[in-house]
């Protein structure tokens, strides 16, 4: 194996675990770092949703008590059972749209317009939603989320769909603004990517599988192994700064970031449509 290109997987691991789970769209960060890279084939596309399940076991571990309390109280406890049924309602819409909707969005809005766009308006709407009036806190837990409440922010995950929107930020963000506390959004937004990039990259190495051999082992392997440790740490790092931060710097980082990709695109330096 090229150590040069297992040097690549390790950095797009990296990139992968670190933007995951920021309000920061990781698909525009690895389309960004992967054409500067030379790591964007039609490999390096399957490679790049793939290498997503290395953050969830991350986020798995993180909220390893809590899923583990889950499971053993599913079959008797009710609370247990509505969460569980909580995650399956806001995982749902996204599948439904995906399915009806996703090759037409890969044919038309992976464009820079598009991605840059989504990049500088999510940055306004995050600015927005912190500097709005504090509106009432319905729901202080994820234990105490609805179907109703579920189901709301599983709707807005499915914007996430456009590219540059960020899943994280989507959920995040949609959550408070739906009355859920910064502490419930973020957590549930977690609990929520768990089925939600396990189902796409498993379905993507399936669809795909005719581009990999096991010679692709070890460039996935290095690839996810990343990817776990850099989102591990990032999960751990962002459930403490929410607890006396806001997500203001992440906004004007995306309004930056949206300036990066219109550079890039005039500049022929990256291909966003790809």
């Amino acid at each position: 194996m090229d150590f040069i290109l297992l040097a690549k997987a390790a950095i797009m691991g990296v990139v992968e675990g670190l933007t995951e789970f920021l309000p920061i769209s990781s698909t525009g960060h690895l389309i960004l770092a992967g054409a500067l890279l030379g790591f964007d084939d039609e490999k390096a596309k399957v490679f790049d949703i793939a290498i997503q399940t290395g953050a969830i076991f991350a986020v798995i571990l993180v909220y390893w008590q809590k899923i583990r309390e889950t499971l053993v109280a599913l079959p008797t406890q009710p609370q247990a059972q509505r969460f569980a049924l909580n995650v399956l309602i806001g995982f749902l819409p996204a599948v439904v749209l995906a399915l009806i909707f996703g090759k037409a969005i890969k044919a038309h809005l992976f464009t820079p317009t598009v991605v840059a766009t989504t990049f500088i308006l999510g940055g306004f709407v995050i600015l927005w939603a912190e500097r709005r009036a504090p509106g009432a806190v319905r729901v202080h837990s994820v234990d105490d989320m609805s179907p109703l409440d579920a189901l709301k922010v599983g709707l807005v995950q499915c914007l996430a769909m456009v590219p540059g929107t960020s899943r994280s930020g989507a959920t995040i963000i949609g959550g408070m603004l739906l009355g859920l506390s910064r502490k419930a959004a973020t957590d549930f937004s977690f609990f929520l990517a768990i089925p939600t990039l396990i189902g796409a990259g498993v379905y993507s190495l399936y669809k795909e599988r005719h581009l990999l051999s096991m010679a692709d082992l070890p460039l996935f392997a290095v690839g996810l192994l990343f990817s776990f440790v850099s989102a591990w740490l990032c999960v751990r790092w962002l459930l403490r700064y929410i607890s006396t931060h806001s997500f203001v710097p992440f906004a004007y980082y995306r309004i930056a970031f949206g300036i990066v990709v219109l550079a890039t695109a005039w500049s022929g330096m990256v291909n966003w449509a790809d």
